[in-house]
């Protein structure tokens, strides 16, 4: 009986199954039905996104490039502006001197003239300063501002020490104006420079140390050393005005051009050649008080024993040297 029922239940629940499975079998082709009938969604286009930065990359350094370009042109021009003006300096043949850090700097130039023309307006000064009588004095007699000019002789006789302090300057001064002479007029006895100037200071200094002994020695041997001496004395005179006289055209010939050192030149040659001229009177004035003398004598004389010395001593020191 259990089992009877059994069978007719089972009976009962098949045709169900049979039906749902069907349905269901149903369902899912009319799923697929409708999955096959949809319209398929197109693929969206991606961009590739290497593609784009290496592009950009290559914009980029297509730019970086172009620019680097235009700087190696750039100092490329800069080279060869550089290159063709050392060509122009090396034709114009300058020359270029570079101090290294270090180095010490060599003046070629006039310094050391410099210097000396500052030590003789220095020594011209203390001297100024040390014997201020005597230059009033000397200035006294040159002019002849004084009644009492034999009293005012007699003083500057007695100051020695300045007399021979300003023999030793118009020395020192007239020793670098021949030195400028023989430099102009190309009569060049040394290279040296300041070689020929001891040549001259030597050359004047013996000629009037000479001048000196001859004249002492003439009065004494003639017994007319009153005529001697006031010889002595005028020529002593005009040599320290003149030692004055050329200080301020040293001062211009050392450092002037042409034409200031030209023009120079020539005024020094006349004021020089007055002062001669004032000395020969002078002297004449006084031997001619003292001793019976013609004007042709005293001409002689100022030849053979003003001018032929020193030619001599020129054509000597020519012939050494």
């Amino acid at each position: 009986m259990k089992h009877l029922k059994l069978l007719l239940f089972f009976i009962c629940l098949y045709p169900v199954a049979i039906f749902a499975q069907v349905d269901s079998s149903n369902n899912q082709t009319d799923s697929l039905r409708k999955d096959s009938t949809r319209p398929k969604p197109r693929p969206k286009k991606i961009t590739d996104s290497t593609r784009v930065a290496t592009r950009a990359i290559f914009q980029i350094d297509s730019l970086q490039i172009k620019d680097s370009l235009r700087v190696l042109d750039s100092l490329r021009s800069a080279q060869r502006a550089s290159d063709s003006l050392k060509r122009k300096i090396a034709e114009q043949q300058v020359p270029a001197q570079i101090l290294k850090e270090g180095d010490k700097k060599i003046f070629q130039g006039k310094e050391y003239l410099f210097y000396y023309i500052i030590f003789l307006l220095i020594l011209f000064g203390l001297l100024r300063r040390a014997f201020a009588k005597y230059f009033y004095d000397l200035f006294r007699v040159f002019f002849k501002t004084t009644l009492k000019q034999r009293q005012t002789q007699e003083q500057l006789l007695q100051s020695s020490l300045a007399s021979v302090f300003m023999n030793s300057f118009f020395v020192l001064a007239a020793g670098l104006y021949v030195n400028f002479l023989l430099q102009y007029f190309q009569l060049v006895i040394s290279e040296n420079f300041w070689l020929q100037y001891v040549y001259c200071i030597g050359a004047l200094a013996a000629i009037y140390l000479a001048k000196f002994i001859g004249l002492k020695i003439t009065g004494w041997l003639f017994n007319v050393n009153n005529t001697t001496d006031s010889y002595i004395f005028i020529v002593f005179i005009i040599n320290k005005m003149l030692g004055i006289f050329l200080l301020p055209f040293l001062l211009l010939l050392s450092f002037a051009n042409d034409p200031l050192y030209s023009y120079a030149m020539f005024i020094s040659w006349i004021g020089l050649g007055l002062l001669l001229i004032y000395r020969f009177i002078l002297s004449y004035s006084a031997v001619r008080k003292e001793v019976k003398l013609n004007s042709f004598h005293f001409i002689l004389y100022i030849l053979g024993f003003e001018v032929i010395p020193l030619l001599l001593i020129y054509k000597l020191l020519l012939i050494i040297f």
